[in-house]
């Protein structure tokens, strides 16, 4: 009868959606890489700094074009003559003296950004899909939880309204036990809607839209007794790995090249030059075929290089300061990280099992009283069953969120731990 009703309440849960197939954790973490726009924007920021790359390398590039004009002039004689040219010139810059290296450089500096702001990406990803799976399987738990307290509540209303009925007992009472089973019969639909909703919410963790899963496996969490660093040697490591920190000092690097680029502009530049023109006007001062050395020093170009070498300091300084933020803020999350694990493994594990370990003992012990006819307290006992098996639960998933936000931290790998197998 409880299957029968399981599945019943999980059919109305998911009555309104396209359902999906039952799904591992290990399934539904390989949807990281799927197409969600969270990723396909990291993708297109990485996609335009590398198209941002290839133009700056074109800098160099060998340039064929055609310039021409028509125009008429007057000959000192009174008459006007055509005067049209056309020309096909060919252009290949030699030196820039820094402008294209430097180019360059910033380029691939940000191209390392924007990698690591991908791998960030996919990071927040990852936990957000396994917040969500776990979110489901708490759901549900707790939908069987509340469903047992609303029947036990039904049950004592319904005995006590029978025996009212037959003049025994008094309507305080009996309006006492239909309170109690309303809350627990509100409590029980909530849990109901919150199946839906924690699984549409996976479904869109997985970028799975309208394909809410039916059943999700419970996962085997290996994982959550694998030693991890101290706080004092994991530091060093996560202010080195992570990916925010690697993004921002690559693009304070390349915010360097962007100032050596800018200054580089008051440099002169080389130009080799081939031209092969026709003229509608024969004169002595005109080649049909030209080649030579094209160069440009700049004598004063106003306030225009400063103001931009300005800017880029002032982005610059905005980036450290960013940075330097940045790391203080992962210092925090870091230690507050560790202790969680830590009060999770010394006391939370520990003291959900024992609840654990009690209530099934109160269940055997429920059970045989029941069996002998000494007491009626079965189904009660059942549903504090319920309830701690699910704080268990939650500590196993708090726990297994808390492993994959410090191995995020750092850069997606953890250093060894000295003396560990």
């Amino acid at each position: 009868m409880k299957r029968a009703a399981w599945g019943m309440a999980l059919a109305c849960a998911l009555s309104t959606a396209a359902v999906a197939e039952r799904i591992t954790l290990d399934e539904a973490l390989a949807t990281v890489a799927a197409a969600h726009p969270d990723r396909r924007l990291a993708v297109s920021d990485l996609e335009m700094s590398r198209a941002d790359r290839e133009q700056a390398a074109s800098r160099q590039d060998f340039s064929l074009f055609l310039d021409g004009s028509l125009r008429t002039g007057r000959r000192p004689e009174g008459d006007w003559k055509p005067d049209n040219i056309g020309r096909i010139v060919a252009r290949k810059p030699l030196l820039d003296f820094g402008r294209t290296d430097q180019a360059v450089a910033a380029a691939d500096q940000e191209i390392a950004a924007r990698q690591a702001d991908l791998l960030n990406t996919e990071s927040l990803r990852r936990i957000d899909i396994m917040a969500r799976y776990f979110d489901v399987l708490l759901a549900d738990q707790q939908y069987v939880a509340d469903n047992e307290f609303m029947t036990v509540a039904y049950l004592d209303w319904d005995k006590a309204r029978e025996r009212f009925e037959l003049g025994i007992g008094n309507r305080p009472d009996l309006l006492r036990l239909e309170a109690s089973y309303q809350d627990w019969r509100e409590r029980r639909n909530a849990s109901l809607q919150r199946m839906r909703s924690t699984r549409q919410k996976l479904a869109h963790a997985m970028y799975r839209p309208g394909q809410l899963p039916a059943t999700l496996a419970e996962p085997v969490l290996q994982g959550n007794v694998r030693p991890v660093p101290e706080y004092d040697s994991l530091l060093p490591w996560v202010m080195q790995k992570n990916p925010r920190v690697q993004a921002l000092q690559a693009q304070l690097a390349a915010a360097d090249a962007r100032l050596a680029l800018i200054r580089a502009e008051r440099r002169p530049t080389l130009d080799a030059e081939v031209i092969g023109g026709g003229y509608s006007r024969e004169s002595t001062t005109r080649d049909e075929l030209s080649a030579g050395l094209v160069f440009n020093i700049p004598l004063y170009q106003g306030g225009r290089v400063d103001a931009r070498a300005a800017r880029e300091l002032a982005q610059k300084a905005r980036r450290a300061a960013e940075l330097e933020k940045l790391k203080l803020d992962l210092a925090d999350s870091l230690l507050a990280t560790l202790q969680e694990i830590d009060w999770l493994r010394g006391s939370g594990i520990a003291a959900a099992d024992k609840q654990v370990e009690y209530r099934d003992w109160a269940l055997e012990r429920a059970r045989a009283e029941y069996e002998l006819e000494l007491k009626t307290n079965l189904g009660n006992s059942m549903a504090e069953t319920q309830s701690a098996q699910l704080r268990r639960k939650q500590v196993e998933y708090r726990l297994a969120l808390a492993l994959a936000r410090l191995e995020a931290l750092s850069g997606g790998s953890l250093p060894p731990v000295e003396g560990a197998p």
